[in-house]
């Protein structure tokens, strides 16, 4: 996937059953997101980022994430990164999951899916809702402040 250029051509690198499940992913997120994310591809993913251009001093000198979308061999894998840097959002969101009957599949930072059933679509609209770019942004900056607030007292 290397020589993947744009989030279009992505989806069309994958086997028919993998477009479905990422393109109606993709759909969900692009049909929610905020105005001022950009959509790219980075580390070889489909990423909605904050872009440079708004937030240039990143550790890597990548755009920030927001979210982020990858087929890989065995799942799909779905980054929501406002969720997972926040306790509180990421029991909202695993506690809205269970109401739906599901039980998420997640790893430390993804939820993974292997099949379009279980593919909680609205949720995942309201996620890649949830945030503005500053709202973001802000959210990001309290979390280092109290990261660092933590270390200080340590």
């Amino acid at each position: 996937m290397s020589d993947i250029q744009t989030p279009e051509d992505y989806v069309s690198s994958l086997d028919p059953a993998r477009q479905e499940l990422v393109g109606a992913i993709r759909s969900a997120v692009n049909n929610s997101i905020q105005d001022g994310f950009n959509e790219i591809i980075d580390f070889g993913m489909i990423s909605w980022v904050v872009p440079l251009e708004r937030f240039p001093n990143t550790y890597n000198g990548h755009p920030t994430m927001y979210i982020s979308l990858a087929s890989q061999k065995n799942y799909v894998l779905l980054y929501l990164m406002a969720i997972y840097a926040d306790a509180e959002l990421s029991e909202w969101f695993q506690a809205e999951y269970a109401k739906l009957g599901l039980k998420p599949n997640m790893g430390k930072s993804c939820v993974r899916f292997k099949k379009f059933e279980d593919v909680p679509l609205d949720l995942i609209r309201e996620a890649a809702g949830m945030f503005s770019v500053d709202g973001y942004l802000a959210a990001l900056q309290h979390h280092q402040n109290e990261a660092k607030a933590q270390r200080a007292k340590r």
